[in-house]
């Protein structure tokens, strides 16, 4: 997940929560190594080294990918899992390394959502294309080890995070909240808001660990797929609040790709949300 992870229980059952600790660690494990880019083994793999063939996939996938599309079209394009291939020139290392437009431009030929077809049984793209299930990877694991945890411990609460990204299974004991502090990106492990959760999923995006900064400007992680080039304008993060971890994820990245305008896309979408610029 690339991330620190962690699963916090409400309760004194040690042997309960080592189940659930075990739990969580098999089912992340096992989404990771399906779709993590990084590994030569996986279906993640076999699609981006396809070279226009047909790819055999499963009904998890579907769903994934089919989450994809709609993030797509909700977007206007702007949220766009084929363009990880941007990677190959951009390093969000806090360094002033960036790009150029002469380095940036030959990849957005192998950017196009809108290129690829895939049905239930099979996903075709063209040659030289990539996906990376990066941007809702970590939230669809959230949700899965959220709902494994629940089957097992229906009566116990669970939350689990990944990096930032949240789900709780269940209301504590007696009502009570877990409290979770929004990161401010302006100082490094300081919080900007306290925030109680009793219910549900939270995530934030934003740049405070992966950014550029050249000649006093800082450059977000957040690439606009049109141009290749980071968004403007943009707040340095978005913590957004939803019934699921993936639904809050993917409406934290949009508002990001809406730059200037990422308040009045989040105020349109009815959600509880906290900006920080």
């Amino acid at each position: 997940m690339a991330s620190p992870c962690e699963l916090l229980i409400d309760g004194q059952d040690r042997d309960l929560a080592t189940q659930l600790t075990t739990l969580a660690w098999s089912e992340a494990r096992r989404i990771e190594h399906k779709y993590s880019r990084y590994r030569d083994d996986n279906l993640c793999h076999r699609i981006n080294h396809s070279q226009g063939q047909a790819v055999p996939i499963d009904e998890e996938t579907f769903r994934l990918l089919s989450f994809a599309d709609t993030c797509y079209r909700l977007s206007d394009g702007l949220f766009d899992i084929t363009s990880g291939v941007l990677r190959r020139v951009w390093k969000f290392d806090g360094s002033d390394n960036l790009p150029t437009f002469a380095q940036v431009n030959p990849l957005l030929e192998f950017v196009g959502w809108e290129k690829l077809s895939f049905d239930q049984h099979f996903l075709r793209m063209p040659a030289g294309f990539e996906l990376d299930f990066g941007g809702i990877g970590k939230e669809y694991a959230v949700d899965s080890v959220t709902k494994h945890c629940l089957q097992l411990a229906p009566r116990t609460s669970v939350l689990v995070n990944f990096g930032g990204d949240i789900q709780v299974s269940r209301p504590r004991v007696q009502g009570r909240s877990w409290h979770i502090g929004i990161e401010d990106p302006n100082r490094a492990d300081s919080a900007t808001r306290l925030l109680k959760i009793y219910q549900g999923g939270l995530a934030t995006s934003g740049d405070a660990r992966r950014f550029l900064l050249k000649d006093g400007i800082r450059y977000s992680h957040i690439l606009n797929p049109k141009t290749g080039f980071p968004v403007k304008d943009a707040p340095r993060s978005v913590t957004v609040a939803a019934a699921h971890c993936i639904q809050a994820g993917m409406l934290a990245t949009l508002s990001l790709l809406q730059g200037p305008e990422a308040e009045d896309f989040l105020k349109a979408q009815q959600v509880d949300f906290w900006i920080c610029r």
